[in-house]
C-alpha cells in the first residue's frame, strides 16, 4: 500500500489504520500489567497510600538525624539510603504506568484526569522525602568519608558523589519544598497543554484530516507533490496554534531563569549539564566543533542531494524525501523485527536476547495511533519493572532505523537496572550511546548487504540524512533555544521574534541548497525537547560522534570490544563519562575527540561525492 493515498479523516480514521496495520503486519501494543491491570485498579490507590505512609513515616523517623547516623555506623546510614530508595521506586512505579498510560492517548479525558491526579498525588508525597538529599549534602565531608568506609555505604558512593555536585545549587528545604509543589502547576502543566494541543491537532490534506505523525511521514513520501502538501497543512496548522505555542514557550523560559536564578546556575544550559554530569566545556567544545563544520557535512551534502533532484535549490519539504532510485516500499513490522535483532545478533547474541524480550513480551506500542504521543521514546520505569519502548511506526526504512535506536535505549536500561533506582538512570549524554550504537549495528549490516552500487549509494546517503539530523540539526536546536532563552531574559518574545531566530539557526545550518521560504518560520512548535526538556538536545550530538569514535575502535579491535561495550551499558549511572570512555581509549574533553567523530561523516559524503563523479 502506497502510503500518499491514504487520508483518512478523523471519522474513518481507525479503518484506515486497520488497513495501515494490514499492510505492515500485526503492530504490537505494550502490555503494562506488569504495574497494573487498568487505571481503575484498586491495588493503584492501595499503592498510593502506602507511598504516602512510607514517606511520612521516613520522615518522622529520619528527618534533623542523618548526620548523627553518619557519624555513629556507614551500615545504619546505607540502610536508610536503602530504605529511600525503595519509595522512590515505589513511586516510580506508579507514576510510570500513569505516564505510559496517558502517552497511549494524551487526548482521552478519563487518561487526562488519571494522569493530573496521580501527578498531584506524587508531588505531594514525595514532599516528605524532600528533606533526605538536602540534609544529606551538609552532613560534614569528614564525616561521611569516614562512614564509607562502610562497604554497604560504598555502594552508594557514585550517588554519594553526584548529590554533593548539586551542593552549591540547593537551597532551603522551605524553598525547595515551594519550587517542588509548584511544579505541577507549573511548568508540569504547560508540558500538558503543549501534548494535548500537537496530539489533538489535525492538519488538512485534500479536504482529508491527519495526525501529526502521519502528516511528518508523508513529508519522507517519494510523491514530491504530496510533500508540499502535507508541508502547507503543517505550517496551516502550526500557524493556527502559534500563539499558544509562542505563549507556552515565553513561559517555560521564564520559569526556568526564574529557577536557575534561585539555584545560583551561571549559563542558561549549566543545569542540564549538571544533570548529564558532562562539563560545560565539552559541551561547548562539541558546539563549535560541529558549527565549524557545517559546510563540510549539511552544506556539501545538500547541495549534492539538490542536483540529484534536479534542482538548484530543494524545497524544505524536500529536505529529507527518498532518492529518485530509492526503495520507498513499506517495510512490514516483521521485517523490521528480523533486521535489528540479526545486526544486534551478529555483534552481540547477548545483546539481542535482551532487545528480543521486547518483542516477545509486549514491551514496545508500535502503531501510529489517533490521539497517541509522537515521536518515539524508550522509558526506563523503574528496576522493579523493566522499561517500555514507544515507536510510531508506518514503514519507512527510517522507521526502522528508529527501532534500532530506541531498542539500545531499552537494553541500556534492562543493563543498568541492577544498579538500582537511584543509580541505574543514565545522564543523558552516555544514554545515547546505546541507542546511537544500535543504529549504526543496523546500518552496517543492510550496507553490507547492498547488492549494487547504486543500492550502496541509497544507503549511505540515508545514513548521512540521519547523522545529519542527529548532529548538525541538534547543535542547530540547541542554538535556537540558547537564543530564545537569553533573548527570554530582557522581556517576553513575540511569534514573530521566535520565528525569525528559528530561520536565522536553519539558514546557518542547512546551507544556501535549502530554500526555507513557504511557511517553514513556525516550525520550532512541535519540538518536544524544547518543552519537556531544555537543552536535552545536544545529547544527541555527542553520543552520535561518541559512537562514531567508538565503532571506529570496534572496527579496528573487535576482539574484547564487546565485553567493555556491556560494562559501560551495565555502568549506568555509576561512573562518569571519563571513566567510561577510558578502557576504549577515548576522551571527550579533548577538542580532538569531537574532530573523529565528526570526519566519520565527513567521509561518507566524501564517498558519495566520488561515486557521484564516476
Amino acid at each position: 500500500m502506497n502510503v500518499k493515498h491514504v487520508f483518512p479523516s478523523s471519522a474513518t480514521f481507525h479503518n484506515a489504520e486497520a488497513a495501515a496495520g494490514s499492510a505492515l503486519g500485526e503492530l504490537p501494543e505494550w502490555d503494562l500489567s506488569v504495574f497494573y491491570s487498568s487505571m481503575d485498579a484498586p491495588e493503584i490507590d492501595a499503592d498510593m497510600v502506602k507511598a504516602r505512609e512510607l514517606a511520612e513515616k521516613f520522615e518522622t523517623e529520619f528527618k534533623g538525624k542523618l548526620a548523627e547516623i553518619a557519624a555513629s555506623s556507614g551500615d545504619k546510614l546505607a540502610d536508610v539510603i536503602a530504605q529511600y530508595e525503595a519509595i522512590e521506586d515505589l513511586m516510580g512505579r506508579i507514576g510510570s504506568f500513569a505516564g505510559l498510560t496517558y502517552t497511549g492517548d494524551t487526548t482521552d479525558p478519563s487518561r487526562q484526569k488519571f494522569y493530573g491526579d496521580v501527578q498531584e498525588k506524587l508531588t505531594t508525597a514525595s514532599l516528605h522525602l524532600l528533606f533526605f538529599t538536602l540534609e544529606m549534602n551538609k552532613i560534614d565531608d569528614e564525616v561521611l568519608e569516614k562512614a564509607l568506609l562502610s562497604e554497604k555505604l560504598a555502594h552508594y558512593r557514585p550517588w554519594l558523589d553526584d548529590l554533593r555536585k548539586e551542593r552549591p545549587h540547593e537551597r532551603s528545604e522551605e524553598i525547595e519544598q515551594l519550587f517542588h509543589e509548584k511544579h505541577v502547576t507549573g511548568a508540569a502543566a504547560w508540558n500538558r497543554l503543549f501534548d494535548e494541543t500537537i496530539s489533538s491537532s489535525r492538519y488538512e490534506i485534500d479536504g482529508e484530516e491527519l495526525s501529526i505523525e502521519q502528516t511528518l511521514n508523508l513529508l519522507q513520501g517519494a510523491d514530491g507533490e504530496m510533500r508540499q502538501k502535507a508541508a502547507a497543512a503543517l505550517s496551516k496548522t502550526f500557524a493556527s496554534n502559534l500563539s499558544i505555542f509562542t505563549l507556552i514557550t515565553n513561559t517555560l523560559a521564564k520559569d526556568k531563569d526564574t529557577y536557575d536564578r534561585w539555584h545560583n546556575f551561571d549559563d542558561i544550559a549549566d543545569s542540564r549539564h549538571l544533570a548529564n554530569r558532562v562539563e560545560r566545556e565539552v559541551v561547548d567544545a562539541l558546539v563549535d566543533a560541529v558549527r565549524a563544520a557545517y559546510p563540510r557535512l549539511s552544506h556539501r551534502y545538500y547541495a549534492m542531494k539538490a542536483k540529484w533532484l534536479g534542482v538548484e535549490k530543494m524545497k524544505f519539504w524536500d529536505r529529507n524525501a527518498p532518492l529518485p532510485q530509492a526503495d520507498t516500499r513499506e517495510i512490514p513490522w516483521d521485517e523490521a523485527r528480523g533486521t535489528v535483532l540479526d545486526a544486534y545478533t551478529k555483534f552481540s547474541p547477548e545483546l539481542s536476547d535482551i532487545a528480543k524480550q521486547f518483542f516477545d513480551k509486549n514491551w514496545i506500542d508500535a502503531p501510529a495511533r489517533p490521539g497517541k504521543a509522537p515521536g518515539a521514546f524508550a522509558h526506563p520505569t523503574v528496576p522493579s519493572a523493566h522499561p517500555f519502548v514507544l515507536v510510531n511506526y508506518q514503514g519507512k526504512i527510517r522507521d526502522v532505523m528508529t527501532l534500532a535506536h530506541e531498542l539500545g535505549h531499552g537494553v541500556h536500561q534492562v543493563l543498568a537496572a541492577p544498579n538500582g533506582a537511584l543509580m541505574a538512570p543514565t545522564p543523558l549524554t552516555l544514554a545515547e550511546t546505546a541507542s546511537v550504537f544500535g543504529e549504526m549495528l543496523t546500518f552496517k549490516d543492510l550496507l553490507a548487504k547492498a547488492e549494487t552500487p547504486e543500492k550502496r549509494q541509497i544507503m549511505l546517503a540515508s545514513k548521512v540524512e540521519d547523522m545529519l539530523n542527529t548532529v548538525v540539526r541538534q547543535i542547530a536546536f540547541y542554538t535556537f533555544e540558547r537564543q530564545v532563552h537569553e533573548l527570554r531574559k530582557e522581556g517576553e518574545l513575540t511569534s514573530e521574534q521566535i520565528s525569525a531566530i528559528w530561520m536565522g539557526v536553519q539558514e546557518e545550518s542547512l546551507g544556501e541548497a535549502i530554500d526555507l521560504e513557504g511557511g517553514y518560520e513556525n516550525y520550532w512548535t512541535y519540538i518536544p525537547h524544547f518543552i519537556h526538556s531544555p537543552f536535552y538536545v545536544y545529547a544527541y550530538a555527542f553520543g552520535d560522534c561518541l559512537v562514531n569514535s567508538l565503532y571506529a575502535v570496534y572496527e579496528e579491535a573487535e576482539e574484547g570490544f564487546q565485553q567493555k561495550y556491556f560494562d559501560l551499558l551495565k555502568a549506568g549511572g555509576t561512573k562518569h563519562h571519563s571513566e567510561l570512555l577510558a578502557p576504549f581509549g577515548l576522551d571527550a574533553t579533548d577538542p580532538a575527540f569531537w574532530q573523529k567523530g565528526l570526519a566519520v561523516i565527513e567521509r561518507l559524503i566524501d564517498e558519495l561525492e566520488a561515486m557521484d563523479k564516476a
